[in-house]
C-alpha cells in the first residue's frame, strides 16, 4: 500500500500538478486501501510512547498526557529537592547577646523534630549530633511557608522566617538583623529562633545543587522551553542557585499557597506551563499546571498530583519526558514537506499503522 501511494504521488507530480494536490491524492490512496490506519495509528504511537517512558524511568498516568505535553513552552522548577539535593546542612548558629549557642540549637532542634521540612531535618540532625537527646515538644503547629511553633520544656518556642516573628510582634536585635542580612547576602537560608517573647538567635542552613541540574536546564532550553525557578526561599539564595544552573527568571519568597496562583498567572499570560516539584507544598501547583512532573524521590502528595513521575529524581528526566511526548507527533521529514505539517503528521501515522498489520 505504501508503494502504491508513493507511485500515486510520483504520477501526480510528473503530470505537473502541484505538490499539495499530489500529496492529497497519495494520502487518499492510503486511507482507501488501509482505512483502519486512522484508528490504529494514534493509539499505537501513544502506546509506544508510554512504554518507552517506563523504560526511561518516566511513569505516565495516561496516554492523553503525551498529547498535552507537546504544547508546553514554559517549565517552572521548584528549588529545594528538585534543582537542589534538598539535603540541607546547618552551617552556622548565631546566638543573640547573652544566649548560648548550644541551648539555642537544642531548643530549636526539639521543636523542629515534629516537622518534615528539609530545613527542619537539617536542624534536628545537627542538634542530635551536638546536643544528644532532645526534649519533647507539645502543641506543635505549622504555618505553611513561614515556620513552626510549640511548647518545649514549658517554653513557647517559635522557629521560622523573620516574617513569622513580625506577625508575632517579636523584634530582632541589631546583631541578629546583621547576621540575617549576611546569611541572605551569601545565598544561605536563615531561620530565627525565639521563645518567651524574645528572639534568641538564628540558624543558617545551606543547600547544594544536584550535579545534573545545570545539564537538565540546558536540555530544556534546547527544546525551546523557558525555565523559571519558583521557591519560597529568600531572593538572594534563589538567585544564587539559579545562576549556578543557568536560569534567568526567578520567583522567590512565595508561600506554598501562592505557588498555584503563580502558575495561574503564567497561564493567563498565554504560557502552557509544566511544573516540576517534589514536596507537599508543590502539590497544588503540580495539579494547576498544564503538565505536572513529580520527582519520584519526593512526597506521595506530589506524586499523586503530578501527571508524570520522574522515578530517579534526576531533573534530566524532565527533558526526556518532553522529548518523548513530542516523538509520536513529529512529522516524517523523509516523505513530507514542511509546508504541509498536518498532512505530514497524518502520513507518518498512517505509514506506521499499516506497517504493523
Amino acid at each position: 500500500m505504501i508503494g502504491l501511494a508513493l507511485a500515486t504521488l510520483a504520477g501526480w507530480l510528473l503530470a505537473g500538478t502541484g505538490s499539495a494536490r499530489a500529496f492529497t491524492a497519495a494520502v487518499a490512496v492510503l486511507i482507501i486501501a488501509c482505512p483502519c490506519a486512522l484508528g490504529l495509528a494514534t493509539p499505537t504511537a501513544l502506546l509506544v510512547g508510554t512504554g518507552r517512558g517506563a523504560q526511561l524511568g518516566i511513569l505516565i498516568k495516561g496516554p492523553e498526557v503525551l498529547e498535552s505535553t507537546r504544547r508546553v513552552d514554559t517549565v517552572v522548577l521548584d528549588k529545594t529537592g528538585t534543582v537542589t539535593t534538598g539535603a540541607m546542612e546547618l552551617i552556622r548558629v548565631v546566638p543573640a547577646l547573652g544566649e548560648e549557642a548550644g541551648e539555642l540549637l537544642r531548643v530549636a532542634g526539639a521543636l523542629e523534630s515534629a516537622s518534615e521540612h528539609p530545613i527542619a531535618r537539617a536542624v534536628v540532625r545537627a542538634a542530635v549530633e551536638r546536643q544528644g537527646e532532645l526534649p519533647a515538644v507539645r502543641e506543635f503547629s505549622n504555618t505553611d511557608g513561614l515556620g513552626v511553633e510549640g511548647l518545649v520544656e514549658e517554653r513557647a518556642v517559635v522557629v521560622g522566617r523573620p516574617r513569622l516573628l513580625a506577625d508575632r510582634a517579636l523584634a530582632l536585635p541589631t546583631e541578629l538583623r546583621e547576621a540575617l542580612a549576611a546569611a541572605e547576602a551569601d545565598g544561605s537560608t536563615a531561620v530565627v529562633v525565639a521563645w518567651d517573647g524574645r528572639a534568641r538567635g538564628i540558624l543558617v542552613v545551606a543547600d547544594t545543587v544536584k550535579p545534573t541540574s545545570a545539564e537538565a536546564v540546558a536540555r530544556l532550553r534546547a527544546l525551546g522551553l523557558t525555565p523559571i525557578l519558583l521557591t519560597g526561599d529568600n531572593a538572594p539564595a534563589a538567585r544564587r542557585i539559579a545562576a549556578q544552573v543557568g536560569i534567568e527568571e526567578v520567583i522567590a519568597e512565595v508561600l506554598p499557597a501562592e505557588k498555584a496562583e503563580r502558575i495561574r498567572r503564567l497561564q493567563s499570560g498565554g504560557s502552557v506551563v509544566a511544573m516540576v516539584g517534589d514536596g507537599v507544598n508543590d502539590a497544588a501547583a503540580l495539579a494547576q499546571a498544564d503538565l505536572g512532573l513529580a520527582m519520584g524521590t519526593g512526597t506521595d502528595a506530589a506524586i499523586e498530583a503530578g501527571d508524570l513521575t520522574l522515578v530517579s529524581g534526576d531533573l534530566r528526566a524532565a527533558s526526556d519526558a518532553i522529548r518523548l511526548s513530542r516523538a509520536p507527533w513529529r512529522p516524517s521529514r523523509a516523505t513530507c514537506s514542511g509546508r504541509f505539517r498536518t498532512m505530514s503528521l497524518l502520513c507518518h501515522l498512517l505509514r506506521r499503522a499499516c506497517s504493523t498489520r
